[in-house]
């Protein structure tokens, strides 16, 4: 099967994937404010938003004549919404950012209107001068599923299929994933205008894949793309801007060890790493393994931040002598992850010298341990 037949199956199934309990919690957000939810494709955006907000006034700009109507008129949303509406979405709102301006308009004139408006990009409007309605809406993120949504018992599925819904629950994952990475990943790119060469991003991509979770070197990067160290660079914040990667800062406040400062970079879902490294299958003892659990643990503290709507910074520690934490919350949690049924001191070696530097609250190992 092509990959455009794989993808298209994919959206139109969007709607029907195994509703899972969400984490993120929209209604209490929406009291406050209105809110953008920004989100990969495939995260479940759409179903979430249907499930919790059935009676709401819904415009999805994926849909062609919806995308005319309102790009050639956006008052046309504010002329034929219902008398008495109290919640309006507008799904991939990136795609018409002038309409913000309607909206902006329609919540001041009515201060208990909630708008919800998703987006599987931000770039457009970050970066453009867009009217992002001048506080008057709070920005988070849907995150692929976590463990809380997930449960027990699924680990080895997810270091290998991600937690992208359709995904996670579809009888073909590695092509769906094929398709996803093939398909989808630069055709956004080409979409949203992001860059003049779709075939030079292209073969960032594949490269950028060896990246997973490793310190950036722009100049390798670029070497073995073929492109320049500075194009790099932009490549890399345009899969941050559309939500596809994470650059990991380095822990740059210690002393007695003097750190490393150059960030590592994970993208945003382990299947589709694994997919754009080739990655066969993660078998447990593996070296595979660990990496894709060390991923793994970086995306739940990633959605655990975000939905806990905390200020807290996340990174990792590397002394120049290469002694690591695989990540750092704050200046006083330090976590290790070992794919690895016994854990013995030599495990902590990273903790215990990070805790000579760092008053630590809490020194946790992530691990196989049976008890």
């Amino acid at each position: 099967m092509k990959y455009s037949n794989l993808l298209a199956r994919l959206l139109i199934n969007r709607d029907n994937d195994v509703m899972y309990s969400r984490v993120i919690d929209l209604s209490r957000l929406l009291r406050n404010r209105s809110v953008f939810l920004f989100g990969p494709r495939q995260t479940g955006k759409s179903t979430l938003i249907h499930h919790r907000f059935p009676d709401a006034a819904f415009y999805d700009l994926l849909e062609a004549d919806t995308f005319r109507e309102l790009s050639a008129r956006p008052e046309y949303m504010r002329q034929t919404l219902p008398s008495g509406t109290k919640t309006v979405v507008v799904d991939e709102v990136q795609k018409l950012p002038a309409l913000l301006d309607e909206v902006h308009l329609m919540i001041e004139r009515n201060k208990e209107l909630r708008f919800v408006l998703t987006g599987s990009s931000a770039r457009k409007l970050m970066r453009g001068g867009v009217n992002l309605l001048a506080g008057r809406a709070w920005v988070t993120r849907l995150h692929p599923l976590v463990f809380a949504e997930i449960g027990p018992g699924r680990l080895l599925e997810r270091l290998n299929r991600g937690s992208l819904p359709a995904i996670l629950d579809s009888e073909l994952p590695h092509e769906d994933l094929k398709a996803y990475v093939g398909t989808y990943l630069q055709e956004e790119i080409r979409a949203e205008g992001l860059t003049r060469s779709v075939e030079n991003f292209s073969r960032f991509l594949a490269v950028a894949g060896a990246c997973n979770g490793e310190q950036v070197n722009y100049t390798e990067v670029g070497s073995d793309a073929g492109v320049p160290p500075r194009t790099v660079r932009e490549y890399f914040q345009i899969l941050e801007d559309t939500l596809i990667g994470y650059q990991l800062p380095a822990y740059r406040k210690t002393v007695k060890r003097k750190p490393v400062a150059t960030s590592k970079f994970y993208f945003f879902d382990v299947g589709v790493a694994n997919t754009l490294l080739k990655r066969a299958e993660v078998l447990p003892g593996s070296e595979t393994f660990g990496r894709a659990l060390e991923h793994l643990v970086f995306l739940e503290l990633r959605a655990w931040i975000d939905y806990s709507r905390i200020d807290l910074p996340l990174a990792y520690w590397r002394s120049r002598s290469r002694i690591e934490v695989d990540f750092l919350l704050g200046d006083s949690i330090a976590i290790e992850v070992k794919a690895k049924p016994r854990v013995t001191r030599r495990d902590l070696t990273g903790l215990l010298a990070l805790a000579e530097d760092l008053p630590l609250q809490q020194q946790i190992v992530v691990c196989t341990e049976p008890r």
